[in-house]
């Protein structure tokens, strides 16, 4: 097995095409056809870390949050990230950073906040737009349902609950091929008029290249006519943040309580308790303030997530309980998620979960 490898099982979890603008993620280090010994998954990439990662013999290290997030004008060693980026290359450690791909995905960072608070009936919390395309192409009539099928088992035609889904419509085709052309219907210099049918499908952004391979590979013409636009629709299986809703309503404290011990979090800070029940929760692991308005409109009872400032918890204005859990505590479940989905995927080789803490922020 090669770094290649279980990049390509990551990105078929969490595709790099849904990361946020801002972020940095993919394989920051190393060489992709390097042969793995052994991966070892953490949260941050610390010195530390890279540590373990030489003591278990693991040459990927596959890490939550990137190390490298702005731009690096010298590698001398004289801040942790330098060091980091020194001592894995000394050691051939190579390391790939997923952080916002997989925060943007349906059953990724913030489904597993809601499956270890119990939260039923998740939805995305903010559905990201910009993450849909939308092919049409024009098939000679006899050849539609090969070229439709071939569209449908590369992954166009499926969003959310529903695939194999096109719209048909029938109508003439004309074309007229030069000396060098090579028709397949008809013969060159010499005009056709052809019975067509029109195929439009949409598909999720990041497949665009194994959706136009298929549709090349099985259209008949020598030429093969198509057209790609993206859609605004936003996606409701792809976004930041998410909502569902707890079994049973709780009372605030408990509820601040029933959080504490589920994601063993130190300290809660929150917002005015409001005497008001409990039950439809928006979560969002990280720095979350942006989200709070999209809680409110989505109708949330609390809001947890991590880095509000104090001035954002005025924006609570009566209308929700905010609770910040740390940032740490709102993402320490998600090293978890990716070892399972690892030996779940690499089922004959050793994938390690990171016994080291790397938690900045320490309480008394």
């Amino acid at each position: 097995m090669i770094v290649q490898d279980v990049i390509t099982h990551l990105e078929a979890l969490a595709p790099l095409a849904y990361a946020e603008e801002f972020d940095n993620v993919g394989l920051l280090v190393g060489d992709k056809t390097t042969k793995v010994t052994g991966i070892l998954v953490t949260l941050d990439t610390l010195e530390a870390v890279v540590d373990e990662a030489i003591e278990t013999h693991c040459n990927l290290i596959v890490s939550f949050h990137p190390i490298i997030f702005k731009g690096l004008k010298k590698i001398t060693g004289n801040s942790y990230v330098e060091r980091v980026l020194i001592k894995a290359i000394e050691h051939k450690i190579a390391i790939y950073a997923i952080h916002t791909a997989l925060d943007n995905v349906f059953e990724g960072s913030n489904a597993g906040l809601c499956e270890i608070l119990g939260l039923q009936n998740k939805a995305i919390l903010i559905p990201q737009a910009g993450t849909i395309k939308q092919l049409t192409t024009y098939v000679p009539e006899n050849d539609a349902e090969t070229v439709r099928t071939a569209l449908f088992e590369s992954g166009a035609g499926s969003l959310g609950n529903y695939d194999h889904c096109s719209f048909n419509s029938s109508g003439t085709g004309t074309y007229k091929g030069n000396e060098n052309s090579n028709p397949v219907i008809g013969e060159k210099n010499t005009l056709q008029t052809v019975s067509e049918t029109k195929i439009t499908v949409s598909f999720e952004k990041h497949l665009e290249k194994k959706i136009l391979k298929a549709l090349l590979n099985s259209h008949p013409y020598e030429e093969v006519a198509y057209e790609i636009i993206p859609l605004e629709n936003k996606n409701q299986h792809i976004g930041m943040g998410m909502i569902g809703q707890l079994e049973q309503p709780m009372n605030e404290v408990s509820f601040l309580e029933f959080v504490k011990i589920r994601l063993n979090c130190s300290v809660i800070r929150h917002s005015k308790l409001l005497d008001s029940p409990i039950q439809k929760v928006a979560v969002l692991g990280g720095s979350g303030s942006f989200a709070i308005e999209a809680a409110k409109a989505a109708g949330a009872d609390a809001f947890i997530s991590s880095d509000l400032k104090y001035h954002d918890f005025f924006r609570a204005e009566n209308d929700l309980l905010l609770a910040d859990i740390g940032h740490y505590e709102s993402e320490a479940h998600i090293k978890n998620i990716l070892v399972a989905y690892l030996k779940k995927k690499i089922t004959n080789f050793a994938v390690l979960l990171s016994k080291t803490n790397t938690n900045p922020v320490k309480y008394i």
